[in-house]
């Protein structure tokens, strides 16, 4: 009989000891623990991860090409998409160096007083708060993605699949589906819980089917403005005609400038105060643009009453202006039975996401923090 060699081998035992030496029986490690030919083992696997490092006694990690703590950052582990929620999951931490010598003296690195819980909130923008006591849940889905940005995986479809505990929701894993695919499916699962921080990222939409709510990456989230402000559930449901949602719609007047003598651009202000750096190049004449609030409320469970924040947090929307030949109407036999109308020689085609991403509007003198009541006639159910 052979005798286990290799540096494979040597981690495995230096793992175990370690373990060992925590007073441990039973350890266990996604490299050698998971069976990858067995289709249903993998699959639960990866659905469980998260809970197992939960619930586990301590994680362990190696960082292999780390001496101390001031080059830790550099090491791969830190650079990996699956290791996020090692990170975050797990309620003890112990890290160790390339050679498996502790890198500090305490029990546990992920509390307050390890000089390593400050080096992680630093180099990985992830609150202290946070890294001490992370919570799984589908919201604040715009800072968590950010989070996850700038890590690898080796196939397309784990940068995905690792986010899944993360947000406390579950895919069928499906190998062979592609990248795309299997992160429009996990925003469409986040979305269920109808919070409106999956509004905020920039850049071009993922390919989906119906929908242009639907950000292509992580990558999407990252340099879009964090937003503050209270809300309630939104209700949204993902259709053959887009993103289904009720929004509290509200008109956008244009004032059109120019840039270079060329380009048009307006700047949405009047009624409503908008950033400054809302920018969007578009068409005054043949369309028609308003802000979607997202954080409204219904007062006191009336149905009749909209709450509205003195700073409410919106997207911006369009619908084009179609502009159709008079048709006459029907004489009152052509159809028995019906009441037939003229149609209106102007009608507006659907609401759609202008650009990505939330933007705060400020209502003229009035208090941030104070309701503004207005009649439910605002509230609009929308398709993006």
């Amino acid at each position: 009989m052979g005798t286990a060699t290799g540096p494979g081998y040597q981690k495995l035992k230096s793992f175990c000891e370690k373990a060992r030496g925590h007073g441990l029986e039973l350890a266990w490690a996604d490299t050698c623990c998971i069976d990858k030919s067995s289709s249903t083992e993998l699959d639960e696997s990866i659905r469980s991860m998260f809970r197992w490092y939960k619930h586990s006694a301590i994680c362990i990690v190696h960082l292999a090409q780390s001496e101390n703590i001031n080059d830790m950052v550099g090491d791969e582990w830190f650079k990996r998409g699956w290791t996020l929620q090692e990170l975050l999951a797990p309620n003890t931490i112990k890290f160790f160096n390339r050679h498996w010598e502790s890198m500090t003296s305490y029990y546990n690195d992920k509390k307050s007083p390890s000089p390593i819980l400050d080096r992680l909130a630093r180099d990985t923008g992830i609150p202290c708060d946070v890294l001490e006591c992370f919570t799984a849940s589908p919201t604040s889905v715009d800072q968590r993605m950010t989070w996850a940005a700038r890590r690898k995986t080796t196939r397309v479809e784990d940068v995905a699949y690792s986010l899944m505990g993360i947000f406390d929701v579950s895919l069928q894993i499906a190998y062979g589906e592609g990248g795309d695919r299997a992160f429009c499916r996990l925003i469409e699962a986040i979305m269920q819980a109808g919070d409106s921080s999956i509004l905020n990222w920039k850049g071009e939409p993922a390919g989906h089917s119906s929908s242009r709510a639907i950000p292509l990456s992580p990558e999407s989230f990252v340099g879009s403005q964090h937003l503050e402000h209270k809300h309630g559930q939104l209700e949204m449901a993902m259709t053959s005609l887009g993103l289904r949602m009720s929004l509290v719609i509200l008109p956008l007047e244009c004032h059109l400038k120019y840039k270079d003598g060329y380009d048009g651009f307006t700047v949405l202000g009047n009624p409503l105060v908008l950033p400054r750096d809302t920018h969007i190049r578009c068409d005054p004449w043949g369309s028609e643009y308003a802000l979607g609030i997202v954080n409204y409320s219904l007062l006191g469970g009336s149905h009749d009453v909209l709450a509205i924040r003195g700073k409410s947090a919106g997207v911006i929307l369009s619908r084009v202006l179609r502009r159709r030949r008079n048709i006459p109407r029907p004489e009152r036999n052509d159809i028995v039975g019906l009441r037939c109308v003229s149609r209106s020689l102007e009608e507006f085609g659907r609401w759609k996401l202008e650009n990505a991403g939330l933007v705060h509007v400020n209502f003229p003198r009035t208090a941030s923090d104070s309701n503004i009541c207005i009649e439910r006639e605002y509230l609009q159910t929308v398709y993006l």
